[in-house]
């Protein structure tokens, strides 16, 4: 029997020798796959460090609704807001084809219908899960403060047209309504500062930041029917019908601004060839804002249905005038100053015209909207002296016609304007508002800064901003490289440990 048992020994022993193997096999790979998943796990959550993921981005759409013109802007920012106010950027800007909203007094239907090419380029800009948040709003300005005097329920009806077409859209109409002057030109002023970087500011750091306490550059707004000056005085502001205070990016600022109707560039024209109209003694009007040799007909009718013609028409009045051109730069300064009332600040500290209170100019201004148009075309926006400003204006309004419209082929419909409206803003900025050949120099004339329109329709959205509440980042755990790339490795020992395990119990032969 012992040497049977001898024999057999090693045949039962291989077996238990074999499983043994095995469970250390299979042990290790375990320990292996568990101590591996440990380490991941640590890195993951202990190595982790908290991240703020980039802000979603909001839109808005502002329409401006000129007197000759609408202009379409939209404007992103992030949703998070420095200080609560956002920081925007112009990202469209489309020109409504047509006149202004005001022109369409007998046919509202088609103020609404002009503005939706323009809407669906916004919308196509705009991504669709964006749309129902996304504030669209309509400001009107001074041709519709004009027609509100002369015609409240036309201009009642041509809101309610737009809102209707606006209303419909996927946006979240904010509303159409008429802005009154002293907030177009504080919005302007808004506008200006915010590009120029005096208001907030990106930082070498990456951060936006509220630059130091510095000068703010005033505003100089001029449309069809209006003209606005902004800034910020050198003392306090005695009139504070004339004061215009917000908050923005943390800090409260007060403004001077006025908005002068009817002393926009074609109210300005308009009132002026009525004035002309006035003193003639027949249908012949010598229009010394004119170049010499130019002659047209007009009817007299339209003079008199603007609010800002005050006269009434001459007794006999003819169907049709004759307006002959005369070129005399002079006359045409002395009829141009008929349409300001300087005599009512005589004695007055602190005045403009009209009456208007107005504090000393003070520090640097920027000229835009049909400033910047008229001077642009008589190529005088390059900071020149101003006599040479003046002798420029006053040789271009001595030129004849034919060599006018040779010299500028296509610009027929304002070519006999530049004379007139270039020697009005001359007189406006000396006369009316108080600058002077040393301070003339602090005047620049722009179109655009930063890639941006100046107007009041960026400064509408920064104030727009400040009411729409802000979203606060998405956080998100995050690890350096390093720790990443170790946290990739021990999780893949993990998974080949476990699978290296699995296969060992099931595939490891059992005997």
């Amino acid at each position: 029997m012992e040497s049977g048992c001898a024999c057999c020994l090693p045949c039962r022993c291989r077996p238990l020798m074999g499983l043994t193997w095995k469970k250390r096999v299979l042990a290790a790979l375990q320990g292996a796959a568990v101590a591996s998943g440990l380490t991941t796990l640590i890195l993951v959550l202990v190595e982790a460090t908290s991240v703020l993921l980039p802000a979603e981005i909001k839109f808005g759409v502002v329409f401006d609704a000129g007197s000759s013109h609408t202009s379409v802007f939209v404007y992103q920012w992030p949703a998070d807001k420095q200080n609560n106010t956002g920081v925007v950027s112009q990202a469209l800007a489309c020109q409504v084809k047509g006149p202004g909203i005001s022109s369409y007094a007998l046919d509202p239907a088609q103020a609404g219908e002009s503005l939706e090419d323009c809407l669906e380029e916004a919308l196509a800009l705009i991504p669709e899960a964006r749309r129902r948040e996304t504030p669209v709003f309509l400001g009107a300005t001074a041709g519709m403060r004009l027609l509100s005097q002369k015609n409240s329920s036309q201009a009642g009806d041509i809101l309610v047209a737009i809102s209707r077409v606006l209303g419909r859209s996927p946006l979240d109409f904010w509303g159409a309504e008429i802005l009154a002057g002293r907030d177009e030109g504080a919005l302007g002023w808004i506008t200006i500062n915010y590009v120029l970087g005096m208001l907030v500011k990106y930082s070498f750091s990456g951060e936006w930041i509220r630059p130091l306490e510095g000068p703010l550059v005033g505003a100089l707004d001029m449309g069809g029917a209006s003209t606005q000056i902004t800034f910020v005085p050198g003392g306090p502001i005695l009139d504070k019908s004339t004061q215009a205070t917000f908050h923005l990016y943390g800090s409260e600022h007060s403004v001077y601004t006025h908005s002068y109707l009817c002393f926009g560039r074609d109210q300005m024209l308009t009132r002026l060839l009525a004035q002309l109209l006035q003193s003639s003694p027949g249908p012949l009007i010598r229009h010394p804002c004119y170049h010499s040799g130019y002659w047209a007909t007009l009817s007299p009718a339209t003079l008199y249905e603007s609010p800002c013609v005050h006269t009434t028409p001459p007794p006999g009045l003819a169907w049709n005038l004759t307006v002959e051109g005369t070129g005399n730069p002079g006359a045409c300064v002395s009829a141009i100053r008929g349409l300001f009332n300087f005599s009512s600040c005589e004695g007055r500290g602190h005045c403009a015209f009209n009456g208007v209170y107005q504090p000393p100019v003070r520090g640097q201004f920027y000229a835009f909207s049909n400033f910047y148009y008229t001077f642009h075309f008589l190529n005088v926006t390059s900071k020149q002296p101003l006599a040479t400003v003046n002798a420029t204006v006053w040789e271009f309004c001595q030129r004849p016609w034919k060599q006018v419209e040779a010299s500028s082929p296509g610009q027929d419909h304002w070519l006999r304007d530049y004379c007139a409206s270039g020697l009005y803003i001359l007189t406006l900025l000396l006369e009316g508002y108080g600058f002077r050949e040393d301070t003339w120099s602090s005047i620049e004339f722009r179109k655009q800064l930063g890639g941006m329109d100046i107007g009041w329709t960026l400064g509408y959205t920064l104030n727009l901003t400040s009411m729409i509440p802000a979203q606060l980042p998405a956080r998100w755990r995050a690890e350096s490289y390093g720790v990443w790339a170790a946290g990739v490795v021990f999780a893949v020992l993990t998974v080949v440990a476990t699978l290296g395990a699995t296969a060992v119990h099931l595939l490891w032969p059992r005997g």
